[in-house]
């Protein structure tokens, strides 16, 4: 099961850039799961539709098994780690691509701020993230306020060492070195059976569709 970054959806992020075909060249069977807001799951018309882990776990049921391959990037990393840590029996094994230690600190709502004033058109000329974000926003077939009410949603609390020990699966955390959210050796050493890779000169955005995490992703699926 695939699931996405903000701003991005299953067909955009996994579908279009052959990246499920590879791995339905494994011969495993290839779901996506589109978050509120996102790609085919509709608007969202409230802050409180913005339930990601809840769709997360919709979209783990219809696949009618027991246990699913999750497999996120940024947004969608972050909402499978939180669904393991809740439901860890669903998942066999989980891919987080695009997150890093951040995860276990408290959010930055400024940095969201920034984000949300991008999309509107608000953000300070200067400021490239908010506008490279809000650029995203505005790609064909996203929803610009329904975008910024999954930003406004109620987070829940950083995760913690002691929630991250309880994971039984394998889990593969992969981020570019050049990512913002580098780096990640905290929380994948507080995951008892994961490893890491630092994919050498990717930033955020490429991750997904970059080779070195590609390799990884196949090889993980493959064991």
């Amino acid at each position: 099961m695939f699931v996405h970054g903000w701003a991005g959806s299953f067909r955009r992020t996994w579908d279009e850039t052959g990246v499920a075909q590879l791995v339905r060249d494994l011969g495993r069977d290839v779901v996506g799961c589109d978050l509120p807001g996102h790609g085919e799951s509709g608007r969202v018309v409230s802050v409180s539709d913005a339930d990601l882990r809840g769709t997360l776990f919709n979209c783990v049921a219809a696949t009618g098994s027991p246990q699913v391959i999750g497999v996120g990037f940024s947004l969608g990393a972050l909402t499978l780690l939180g669904a393991a840590v809740e439901q860890p029996g669903i998942f066999d094994r989980i891919v987080l691509a695009g997150i890093g230690d951040k995860v276990m600190q408290n959010h930055d709502d400024a940095q969201t701020r920034r984000i949300i004033a991008g999309v509107r058109g608000d953000a300070d000329p200067g400021d490239v993230t908010a506008r490279v974000f809000g650029r995203f926003a505005r790609d064909p077939g996203n929803d610009p306020d329904s975008l910024v009410a999954v930003l406004e949603r109620t987070r829940r609390a950083p995760f913690t060492n002691s929630e991250l020990a309880t994971l039984p699966m394998p889990v593969l955390v992969a981020i570019g070195d050049a990512d913002f959210e580098h780096p990640a050796d905290g929380l994948a050493s507080a995951i008892p059976h994961s490893r890491i890779v630092n994919l050498p000169g990717i930033d955020h955005f490429r991750t997904p569709e970059s080779f070195p995490f590609i390799d990884a992703l196949l090889d993980f699926l493959a064991e």
